[in-house]
């Protein structure tokens, strides 16, 4: 597969003054009480993203606003406190409940970008999420699995998919190999033919919960991998959860995914980096690896963030960070 250097991909290195000053507000962070779900913890860590170093808000801030041609930003340097880490987690459904520097540093960044957010039918909705190998589960097409995971849009069959995906790294695989995979349709798009790009914009595609959603009964109606502005359109899509209702979309969706690999740019995250995915316009998946099971093997963290979360309210039972349906 196609591997582009990680310098083409914008990154933000934080020196050593910003990182200690991140590390002194995610620790005065953690000794509130509260676990990192409550409301009262979020806010306090909304509050704290205002005191973060100039360069991280200013450099987040800008993504917000323009995800640039590849909808990715590397922020490295950050702290996760790597000396006091546990065992990597190996059980299912694992998450992080209680605060912890690396659990605040993505708070904050995530309440940079707008709002933190999780789906109670994914991980029981917990925001700070753990991306870890499991056993049994290596070729899982999803965050628990060591096998080539395929790209996707996170949750790109909800109504209100998230805007940014937050992947922190706490601890990287022994072997180094396994890597985040990026295609941004800012550059895949200019490698489809004009009748393949109307045909992902034509409803003629069924898009379905990924399987870490469970199993999905409901009957869903066909529609656009594409929409919005025709020159610079945002996308939902997932390769195994979304099927084609024509001919002409199945054609189109096989030459999506050949495009994507085209443009597939790799990035190996090691402890400290956090890669910012702009979800409505870049799919991510990862390269294979092989975990051990011993307790080192790869660790990433995972928060959601929505740009307008008051879109959502309908689906927030008493106005919280959970989407409920």
């Amino acid at each position: 597969m196609p591997e582009t250097a990680t310098t083409a991909t914008a990154v933000l290195e934080l020196g050593p003054s910003d990182t200690a000053e991140v590390d002194r507000i995610a620790r005065a962070l953690c000794s509130d009480r509260h676990p990192v779900d409550a409301p009262e913890w979020v806010e306090r860590a909304r509050d704290a993203w205002d005191e973060l170093p100039l360069a991280l808000r200013r450099g987040v801030r800008r993504f917000r606003r323009h995800s640039g041609p590849h909808g990715v930003l590397v922020i490295r340097g950050l702290p996760v406190d790597g000396a006091a880490l546990s065992a990597t987690p190996s059980r299912p459904e694992s998450v992080q409940r209680e605060a912890t520097v690396a659990a605040a540093v993505l708070t904050m960044v995530a309440c940079g970008l707008g709002d933190p957010a999780a789906y109670l039918a994914e991980k029981s909705g917990a925001l700070v999420q753990d991306v870890v190998p499991v056993p049994g589960k290596e070729n899982f097409s999803g965050n628990a699995g060591s096998a080539l995971l395929t790209f996707h849009n996170e949750n790109a069959f909800h109504p209100h998919e998230p805007d940014h995906v937050l992947l922190l790294c706490l601890r990287a695989d022994h072997d180094r190999t396994a890597a985040l995979r990026t295609a941004c349709l800012r550059e895949v798009l200019p490698l489809l033919p004009e009748a393949t790009r109307d045909a992902l914009f034509a409803p003629e595609f069924i898009l379905r919960p990924p399987p870490s959603f469970g199993v999905d009964n409901t009957t869903r109606a066909p529609q656009p991998l594409l929409f919005g502005a025709v020159d610079d359109p945002d996308m939902r899509m997932a390769q195994i959860a979304t099927t084609p209702a024509t001919p002409r979309a199945e054609a189109a969706l096989a030459e999506l995914a050949h495009a994507f690999d085209t443009a597939a740019r790799t990035t190996r995250l090691t402890p400290g980096d956090m890669a910012v995915i702009d979800n409505r316009i870049t799919v991510h998946g990862r390269t294979p690896f092989r975990p051990r099971y011993d307790g080192a093997d790869r660790w990433v963290q995972r928060t959601f963030a929505l740009a307008d979360l008051r879109r959502s309210r309908d689906h927030r039972p008493d106005d919280g960070y959970v989407l409920t349906r």
